[in-house]
């Protein structure tokens, strides 16, 4: 799954130098990768409930996540995180949202509905712009406002086609949406904030596995393994992620991002064999071509920025 852009104030994960554009691009690249990849690994665990799964996920990767930042030395920053009312109420909050996604998205898997699943990414973007609308007072440019008619329109031709709203697609976009929205005003960077959202949730998955009598942990030797490096598999991609936004532009990062969920809709149609149908043939166009179209208007804002930018500085040089 995508990351919002961390903060850079007092709350940075990092403090080395930012390194070259080009990096920052791998980096991302391979984040992507994981993330649209990860229903494979997932699927090597649909044999065992989802909700068993997503507290091993929340386990592993809290141990993981503390290590890190035990081995930076700044364990400090995540009581101090919680310190302030407000900041600690975000977090909870986004604990909640990031949780619902996580489920959502292994029950997803689980019951061959992947397609389903990356069309919520897909369609994510366009919901981080009507919530940044709505709750940020942004503005939308023309082609934005054409994109996201398009995005629904897609989203009905799929409903009527079906004959059932595509739950799943808009509970990941939506859950990932209102994550994003809790996380924007959060001043500590993604590693700490995680870090506690994983926290939090480790009292409700030890309460969930101890009334599951333990689950399949420690009855098969394969399984074992599996649940605890999904561990690795949730905290990897982050920390890659992380150090991507510190290298590449906004733009780049939203264009790379798209490999995420198109590489979810090839495992779902060439590895799943899920099926296609003519309605997914009709809708999943529409939602790429909205998405280009965004991109598009996306870019031209941000080169329009950066000249503003230069014609500011050439003409505040100027005697």
């Amino acid at each position: 799954m995508t990351m919002p852009r961390p903060s850079t104030p007092h709350g940075s994960d990092t403090t080395e130098s930012p390194g070259s554009p080009l990096s920052g691009v791998v980096l991302m690249v391979l984040a992507c990768t994981v993330w649209g990849l990860s229903g494979m690994y997932y699927k090597l665990l649909d044999h065992i409930p989802p909700i068993e799964v997503l507290c091993h996920r929340t386990l592993w990767s809290a141990v993981l996540f503390t290590g890190v930042l035990a081995l930076q030395g700044r364990l400090r920053a995540l009581p101090a995180a919680m310190r302030a009312p407000r900041q600690a109420v975000i977090i909870t909050l986004g604990t909640v949202m990031i949780s619902i996604n996580w489920f959502v998205f292994i029950w997803s898997i689980h019951n061959d509905r992947a397609m389903e699943a990356s069309m919520g990414y897909f369609l994510f973007p366009l919901v981080a712009v009507i919530f940044g609308t709505f709750f940020f007072a942004e503005r939308l440019a023309t082609g934005q406002k054409v994109a996201v008619g398009l995005a629904a329109l897609a989203i009905v031709v799929l409903t009527v086609g079906l004959g059932v709203a595509p739950w799943i697609a808009l509970l990941l976009a939506g859950s990932f949406g209102f994550y994003s929205v809790v996380k924007k005003s959060l001043g500590v960077g993604p590693v700490v904030s995680v870090t506690l959202e994983v926290l939090l949730l480790v009292p409700i998955a030890l309460i969930v596995l101890w009334s599951l009598g333990g689950g399949s942990f420690g009855s098969n030797f394969q399984d074992s393994v599996l649940l605890v490096l999904s561990g690795v598999l949730t905290a990897i991609p982050l920390i890659l992620f992380s150090a991507a936004t510190k290298r590449v532009s906004l733009a780049a990062i939203g264009l790379v991002q798209y490999l995420n969920p198109t590489l979810q809709f090839a495992v779902a149609t060439f590895v799943f064999l899920e099926p296609f149908t003519l309605w997914h043939a009709i809708a999943f166009p529409m939602i790429w071509a909205a998405l280009a179209l965004y991109s598009a208007v996306s870019l031209g804002q941000g080169r329009a920025a950066r000249k503003a930018a230069r014609a500011a500085g050439t003409s505040g040089t100027t005697v």
